[in-house]
């Protein structure tokens, strides 16, 4: 089971629901979450964040070590905060901060085809997910490179 994880930015103007795969890590690890908007002014660190198109999560690597030897029985210097985001143990719910609430106009037109033309529904839904997940892929968004 995965627990989800709601954390605000600094700034205060984004509110993110995170992904905190397999409980391995508890929410702690997230020391705090920049928006692009409050991390223009933030010096980067990569030992303890990782970026994502504007979007920065710092991590206690303190915590997310003793998470991975007491819960993954691994190496602690194997984790660093790109495997923590990108194995999933604290990372975004979606592809992306926000990416349900873009999704939903996108979607329902397409829906709208569902009863009336089938098989133009299928095509459609198909082609667009491909498309999205490509432009996200374009966009630079960490998970999307890894779909």
């Amino acid at each position: 089971m995965c627990r989800e994880v709601r954390k605000k930015c600094e700034c205060g103007k984004e509110n993110v629901q995170l992904h905190m795969r397999d409980n391995v890590m508890g929410e702690e690890v997230i020391s705090r979450l920049f928006c692009p908007h409050c991390s223009v002014n933030v010096e980067y660190d990569s030992a303890t964040m990782v970026r994502d198109n504007g979007w920065i999560l710092e991590y206690d690597m303190d915590m997310a070590h003793f998470f991975a030897v007491s819960k993954l029985m691994i190496d602690p210097t194997h984790v660093q905060p790109e495997y923590i985001f990108d194995q999933g143990y604290a990372t975004w719910q979606e592809m992306y901060p926000g990416e349900q609430r873009d999704i939903l106009a996108e979607r329902e037109e397409i829906m709208s085809l569902a009863k009336k033309e089938p098989r133009l529904y299928l095509e459609k839904i198909s082609s667009w997910n491909i498309a999205r997940v490509n432009r996200l892929k374009e966009e630079g968004w960490r998970k999307a490179l890894q779909a």
